[in-house]
């Protein structure tokens, strides 16, 4: 158990230093991805699957999505604010 604990806890600390390395936002997204589905392991071995499901469902899914989503609106409007059609 405790050896799981350590490993998981090295995974959420590298995952969490690429999430803030990271500079585009669809990669951020991605890898913000890859933490919460970290974390939910986290939260497993912890003993707190009920946490865990909840931060599969949130952290690893909605939140990355929305990410996305607001990166490509961005993108859009400004390719239309410079498109002088």
């Amino acid at each position: 158990m405790a050896d799981a604990l350590v490993v998981v806890l090295l995974l959420v600390a590298a995952c969490a230093t690429a999430a803030v390395a990271v500079r585009d936002p669809a990669r951020q997204a991605l890898v913000l991805s890859v933490l919460g589905l970290v974390l939910a392991v986290l939260f497993t071995v912890l003993q707190a699957p009920d946490v865990g499901l909840s931060q599969l469902a949130v952290g690893s899914t909605l939140t990355p999505l929305l990410i996305m989503l607001a990166a490509r609106k961005v993108r859009r409007r400004g390719r239309t604010e410079d498109d002088p059609r």
